[in-house]
């Protein structure tokens, strides 16, 4: 009976020391210092590490989809006190953040919703043509994290003369959002990125693509780039002015009061004399040159850098000149 006895006592006490050891290993409940959920409920294993048993206990309701909120310590161990979560370390944390997951629909999805349908429904060309203003400025949507789908326009109207358009949009996980505004065509115009002077030659760099109404355009407005690269400026022209045929021309090769070769030529002889230019003009242009030696003021054609030819009935403009100084024929 004795012997009994002992090895009972022998067995409580091994038991004992078991269960010592085995709380001594458990991880201990630990507060964390930010909290990512999914839903509107915070629950306590959000909050808490190794909360065990009680994890899925709910404490909080959840910041709105998107956005963040702060909960202190104490009123987290305050909330997990009910429900014996025994030794929860803080780890010095004073607040913690919590922060609702969601995915978010961009402002510029709904807006490629809305002008992928105008441009369908209402003939208004290429959807990237088209440019909408809204009287309310969109803002990102937020849903759950698991919603499928893309914003679909289920209703639109359009008036073609004011530009005005209503639409309802279906967005996934939000339901119904109806949006006004107005929708434009636009296009690409080649706009100056710096000032230019008159006569100066525009290259590459001076030269931006902007997108511009449609309506604000005059039809000679240059939509490609290379209409204006080596083209010279008519007329000064300011940074930010979209361009227009009128407002370039060839460059000029021959420069006001500038000294000219002035050329003549008919079937059998060439003639040349030096002149002085009493206009500018690029290749092709008709000029007043002054000839030096007779006083006299004729008119004559640019035909090259420091070159200009005297028009005749049949011209035959020279393509090289040997002879320089008064008009002698050409040998």
């Amino acid at each position: 009976m004795i012997r009994t006895l002992i090895a009972a006592l022998s067995l409580v006490g091994m038991l004992s020391s078991a269960a010592v050891a085995g709380d001594a290993q458990a991880p201990r409940p630990r507060l964390k210092a930010e909290a990512v959920v999914t839903g509107d409920i915070v629950r306590i294993g959000d909050l808490v590490e190794n909360a065990g048993i009680v994890a899925q206990v709910p404490i909080f309701r959840a910041p709105d989809l998107g956005y963040s909120g702060t909960v202190s310590a104490e009123a987290v161990i305050e909330a997990v006190r009910p429900h014996a979560l025994i030794g929860l370390d803080t780890g010095g944390i004073d607040t913690v953040v919590v922060t609702r997951a969601s995915r978010v629909i961009e402002p510029e999805a709904i807006e490629t919703a809305v002008a992928s349908a105008l441009a369908a429904r209402f003939a208004l060309g290429p959807v990237e043509d088209l440019a909408l203003s809204f009287d309310r400025a969109l803002r990102p949507v937020h849903v759950e994290p698991d919603v499928k789908g893309e914003p679909r326009v289920t209703h639109a109207s359009y008036d073609p003369r004011s530009g005005r358009f209503d639409a309802t949009v279906d967005v996934p996980g939000r339901g119904a959002l109806r949006l006004t505004g107005r929708a434009q065509q636009t296009v690409e115009v080649a706009t100056l990125a710096r000032a230019v002077a008159r006569g100066e030659v525009i290259k590459h760099a001076d030269v931006v693509m902007q997108r511009r109404p449609r309506a604000e355009l005059a039809r000679d407005a240059v939509t490609d780039r290379d209409q204006a690269i080596g083209l010279a400026a008519r007329n000064a022209l300011q940074a930010g002015h979209f361009l227009r045929s009128i407002d370039l021309m060839k460059p000029e090769i021959v420069q006001r009061n500038e000294t000219v070769m002035l050329i003549y030529e008919v079937p059998g002889i060439t003639l040349t004399a030096r002149a002085k230019a009493l206009d500018s003009g690029a290749e092709g242009d008709t000029i007043a040159v002054l000839n030096e030696q007779s006083r006299r003021t004729i008119q004559a054609v640019v035909i090259g850098p420091g070159r200009a030819a005297i028009m005749t009935g049949a011209p035959k403009l020279a393509a090289n000149i040997a002879t320089t100084g008064a008009l002698a024929p050409a040998h």
